[in-house]
């Protein structure tokens, strides 16, 4: 028994010696903040931004206004921007005839040429110079459309959607369909102020 309480012992010794002989000094607990927990996402991007041409009022004339959104914008977008009305800043000096919508409105395209904006039934017929507002809106955002179904009606929603037509940069005016409930008008966009462009 003395025996192997040496041998213990020895070995025991020995351990210690070797650890020491490496050169790393007995340290306590070290502090280093919480434990790692999965993997790490990487950072985030920040979004290219466009600009988008919108169309407000300024003593019954049309004024342009430039507003910053997320690439790739869309036609739907600048008519939600539109419809959501100037700016606090933007209302100083310009106003609009077109009703304040939280949602903005559905916008299709029958062509390059043609695009309709269905509007919510509680929506009264829009005048003359909200319709030449939603023109030139429409006609300045030079993105892709979604297409209006080939089978729908004015208004209607049947059929299967077609290919979008993609509306490019310089094609020409639009004219532009504000279809509501038992109501439609229509707005051919040409004399609009010039565009922004990004």
């Amino acid at each position: 028994m003395k025996r192997t309480r040496l041998a213990a012992l020895m070995t025991g010794l020995a351990a210690a010696l070797t650890l020491t002989a490496c050169g790393v000094p007995p340290t306590g607990v070290i502090e280093a903040g919480e434990a790692a927990t999965g993997m790490s996402s990487p950072a985030p991007r920040t979004a290219k931004l466009v600009l988008v041409s919108l169309y407000f009022l300024q003593d019954g004339k049309l004024r342009v206004y430039a507003r910053k959104t997320p690439a790739p914008a869309s036609v739907e977008e600048a008519v939600r921007m539109l419809f959501a009305g100037p700016t606090v800043d933007e209302r100083a000096t310009v106003t609009t005839e077109l009703p304040l919508l939280k949602n903005g409105p559905q916008v299709k395209a029958k062509s390059d040429s043609t695009v309709y904006v269905l509007l919510p039934t509680e929506v009264s017929p829009l005048s003359q110079p909200a319709m030449r507002q939603l023109a030139c809106t429409v006609s300045n955002a030079d993105v892709t459309l979604a297409a209006l179904p080939s089978t729908a009606a004015v208004g209607g929603t049947g059929g299967d959607a077609e290919e979008p037509p993609v509306a490019k940069p310089g094609s020409p005016a639009r004219t532009v369909y504000a279809v509501g409930d038992g109501w439609s008008r229509t707005q051919r966009a040409d004399s609009c102020p010039e565009a922004v462009r990004s």
